[in-house]
């Protein structure tokens, strides 16, 4: 199948205001702007390298605001306080190739992304987590016929550089999503190349370390989105099984506790089920953009701060599937 890897994105980080001015990106969101780049529009032949920009602070369709250096669909968004970054994916100039390539692209003014740094190795289908001083990529797979990966890669925001291994995730899946607290990444959801899971995984930001299972979300879920608030992280929309078996395309929100390991539970839905969807995070609410079926361009919005269903607040550029997310 030809889909995103959970989401990329992070959300995460406290509202704090650095020197630049900008908010940081772990735990709590971002205050102006939601990002959407790269995925597929035509799964699995045509790809796009557009980056979307949409606003937090009014329900408004996005605008196309600069291009990736290469087109490519499920790689994975991580957000500093100053630059959106895509990293790994798949592409297609002629055949279908995974990528190592870490993009960096400049919230202050809308251009284009420049190739900043490489990854461990080519690889798709991968979570995307945030601190605030490094982007981090977890799970993924290399190669159709490659085990499923477990590792954690890190690459910092102060300086363009690739990145290192890390840790090691409990265990080893793809097509799985991304949350960000203050103190730790996680990893959610996914497929283990057997089934789709729904452990939740907890790695620590202050060290280099293995993850710990420190929960299960309310239904298995791949190729969801991620989206993380202050105190909680978010697993919107996927594929998976419940307890009636294949669940299809998912509706569901699932929210996890940041400060007690435990599990998720379901708090709403979205407006309609997808998949292949990726997730943005403002101080305030939770963004769930694009996927399928059909390759859609819809960007819904849920509270954090009350359990709730989500509302259809505008349009991505174009209908895309498998895309990253930033937020600033």
């Amino acid at each position: 199948g030809f889909t995103i890897s959970g989401g990329v994105s992070i959300s995460g980080g406290v509202s704090l205001t650095p020197p630049g001015g900008s908010p940081t990106p772990s735990g709590g969101g971002a205050s102006n702007f939601g990002y959407t780049s790269g995925g597929a529009t035509n799964p699995p032949s045509s790809m796009a390298n557009t980056i979307d920009k949409f606003s937090f602070s009014a329900d408004s369709n996005a605008t196309d605001v600069g291009d990736l250096t290469a087109a490519r669909s499920i790689p994975s968004g991580q957000s500093s306080a100053d630059n959106g970054y895509t990293s790994g994916g798949l592409t297609n100039n002629g055949s279908f190739a995974r990528v190592d390539i870490i993009d960096k692209f400049p919230f202050s003014s809308d251009a284009n992304a420049t190739d900043v740094g490489n990854l461990t190795e080519n690889k798709r289908d991968t979570a995307g987590q945030s601190s605030n001083s490094n982007g981090y990529v977890s799970g993924g797979q290399n190669t159709p016929s490659s085990p499923i990966l477990s590792s954690i890669d890190k690459f910092p925001f102060s300086s363009d550089a690739n990145a290192t291994d890390v840790g090691d995730l409990t265990l080893a899946r793809r097509r799985c999503v991304g949350q960000s607290s203050d103190a730790s990444g996680y990893t959610s959801g996914g497929y283990d190349g057997s089934s789709t899971t729904n452990v939740i995984d907890k790695f620590p930001f202050a060290s280099d370390s293995n993850a710990t299972d420190v929960g299960d979300l309310s239904r298995t879920a791949e190729i969801a989105a991620g989206q993380s608030s202050s105190s909680s992280g978010y697993t919107s929309g996927g594929e998976g099984t419940g307890p009636g078996g294949y669940s299809g395309y998912g509706n569901t929100i699932d929210k996890f506790s940041f400060s007690s390991d435990s599990n998720g539970s379901d708090v709403g839905d979205l407006t309609q089920g997808r998949s292949s969807v990726v997730g943005q995070s403002s101080t305030a609410s939770g963004y769930t953009s694009g996927g399928n079926p059909g390759v859609i361009n819809v960007i819904d919005k849920f509270p954090f701060a009350s359990d709730g269903n989500a509302t259809d607040v505008g349009d991505l550029t174009q209908g895309r599937s498998g895309s990253a997310g930033q937020q600033y």
